[in-house]
C-alpha cells in the first residue's frame, strides 16, 4: 500500500474514534459530521491507492462522487449505497445554522449509533478493497 492511502487509513481510524467520542459525550450532530467524515478519508485512501505516484485525491466531500471515483459504487451493496446517501450530506449541514436546529432533531441517540455501525461496516467494507 502506497504511503498516501496509509496517510488517508490513518485519518479514518482518528475520524471513526472521534465520532464514537461524540456520541458518548451526547454531541449528535458531529457524530453525523465524524461518520461523513470517515468515510470520506476511507474513499480517497481508495482513490490514493489507485492514483499515479504524487497524485492527490479530487477535493471534493460528495461520497457518491469519491465512491464513483474510487470504482466501488457498481460492487457495493445496496444497503453500503444507502449509508452514503444517508452521510453525503452530513458534512455541510452540520456546519450551517440554518440548518443545524433540523439536522439536530433528526440526530438523535438512536440515529446516532445506527449511523455508527453503518459508518463501521461501510469502512471495513472498503478496506477490504485495498
Amino acid at each position: 500500500m502506497n504511503e498516501h492511502a496509509v496517510y488517508w487509513l490513518e485519518l479514518v481510524d482518528y475520524d471513526f474514534e472521534t465520532a464514537k467520542a461524540m456520541f458518548q459525550t451526547e454531541r449528535y450532530l458531529y457524530v453525523g459530521f465524524m461518520c461523513h467524515q470517515t468515510i470520506e478519508k476511507a474513499l480517497k485512501a481508495v482513490i490514493s491507492q489507485a492514483c499515479a505516484e504524487g497524485e492527490i485525491p479530487p477535493r471534493i466531500h460528495d461520497l457518491s462522487r469519491l465512491a464513483v471515483r474510487a470504482n466501488l459504487m457498481g460492487t457495493m451493496s445496496e444497503e453500503h449505497q444507502n449509508a452514503i446517501e444517508e452521510l453525503n450530506p452530513l458534512n455541510i449541514e452540520a456546519r450551517y445554522p440554518e440548518d443545524k436546529e433540523q439536522l439536530s432533531q433528526i440526530l438523535t441517540q438512536e440515529k446516532c449509533q445506527e449511523l455508527l455501525t453503518e459508518t463501521e461496516d461501510l469502512v471495513c467494507w472498503i478496506k477490504e478493497q485495498l
